[in-house]
């Protein structure tokens, strides 16, 4: 008996923050730029994945594009495109023949990969997911038509607001406590719009991503016809694998097989009959959603949790994210159209939310993460630097503001 046709849909994230630079509360009120940015850590940082990760799965990427019935999907920031374009334009070059792929798709997000969907105001929510449409026009040719929110945060509210903007799937966790005993290998839907909702099978994609090169775990090592077997022995609809694009290379370095187990794997999984690539716009249009996927209160892909609080867990963060909200609100009282766009750019590559992510004071393996990714000795001096920044933007705000406002900043 032939099983039934199973979707695999691939999508790859990627993403660098723009780091701050070490700032002091002795230069709050006396540093004369608005330079608030390392540009040397991220220039060390960048180089290091471009040729770690970035050029040499790219140019792997591409040969299987070309020789393989696979499809792939994007999501990239525009941070990432900013400091590729600065840092090393070859990259930005590789990844414009990639994803102007007629086998690749681009997913939309926030330009800045920021929290702007959990304010009430969704006012900078709309610009920043119009920018970040903007720039992949732009650069790639492309019109996406999914969506895919920061660290994959969801809620029915967020659906909806995809929803408003035009797009016809949203991709998030697929989360065991509001799933039950549902499966995430199906479309579902929220109960408050017509969009559908791609669910990441995020056992799968941790297999490849955080797992594979795991000594302690009983499946190492991982392989390309294990792999695949488990692809094959599935039930659903489809497949939706999920993860960060630095898993090949930098996560996962080349000495572990990462790249081995890459260039192995699509032949690995079109052995099997049952087995396709797909766009995920593909599947959101073949598939009609099989149930409702309810998510009152924000979900995401990150830690334990799955929820907030790797970026709003702890008193810093949420202390930290209130005043950044606190200050956008007195950008956007400006009179004076050019200064309030000068610090409104400003501010955007504040919201970006590794600044948030760095404050986490979380142990065990969710903490080694956090403290992975940080460039900063402590979530404590994360806290402290982001708040003196924040306190020196708010000293040049003020000359700018009415007077009546000036004096509540």
């Amino acid at each position: 008996m032939n099983k039934q046709s199973m979707d695999i849909t691939v999508t790859f994230h990627v993403h660098q923050p723009i780091r701050l630079r070490r700032f002091s509360v002795f230069m709050i009120g006396n540093y004369a730029q608005t330079d608030y940015f390392d540009y040397e850590k991220n220039r060390q940082i960048f180089l290091k994945v471009a040729y770690k990760c970035y050029l040499p799965t790219n140019k792997i990427m591409l040969d299987l594009l070309d020789n393989y019935d696979i499809k792939l999907a994007f999501s990239i920031t525009g941070t990432f495109l900013e400091q590729a374009e600065l840092f090393h334009p070859e990259v930005l070059e590789s990844f414009k023949q990639l994803l102007s792929h007629k086998k690749v798709e681009v997913v939309s997000e926030t330009y800045y990969h920021s929290l702007v969907s959990l304010f009430p105001n969704k006012e900078e929510f709309f610009e920043q997911v119009g920018m970040h449409k903007e720039v992949i026009g732009k650069l790639f040719k492309k019109s996406p038509v999914l969506f895919r929110n920061t660290e994959a945060l969801y809620s029915n509210e967020i659906a909806e607001l995809a929803y408003k903007m035009g797009y016809i799937g949203i991709y998030t966790e697929g989360w065991d406590p509001i799933l039950g005993w549902r499966s995430p290998n199906y479309i579902y839907k929220p109960p408050n719009c017509a969009i559908s909702v791609l669910l990441r099978n995020y056992r799968l994609s941790d297999d490849v991503s955080y797992r594979f090169s795991a000594r302690w775990w009983n499946e190492w090592p991982l392989t390309a016809d294990k792999y695949a077997s488990w692809l094959a022995a599935s039930e659903g609809q489809v497949i939706n694998l999920y993860m960060d694009y630095e898993t090949f290379g930098e996560h996962q370095w080349q000495e572990t097989g990462i790249f081995e187990f890459l260039m192995h794997l699509p032949k690995e999984v079109l052995k099997y009959e049952h087995l396709n690539f797909s766009l995920p716009s593909e599947v959101v249009r073949k598939y009609k959603p099989v149930g409702i996927y309810d998510v009152p209160y924000p979900i995401s892909w990150a830690d334990m949790e799955r929820d907030t609080s790797a970026w709003l867990g702890n008193d810093m963060q949420r202390v930290a994210f209130e005043e950044l909200k606190k200050v956008y609100s007195f950008i956007k009282a400006i009179p004076d159209e050019e200064k309030r766009e000068k610090f409104l750019r400003i501010w955007r590559y504040l919201s970006i939310s590794d600044h948030l992510y760095y404050m986490c004071t979380k142990h065990w393996a969710d903490g080694d993460v956090h403290k992975y990714f940080s460039h900063l000795a402590t979530p404590y001096d994360a806290f402290i630097n982001f708040m003196n920044v924040l306190q020196d933007l708010k000293e040049k705000i003020k000359p700018y503001l009415p007077s009546h406002l000036a004096c509540h900043l």
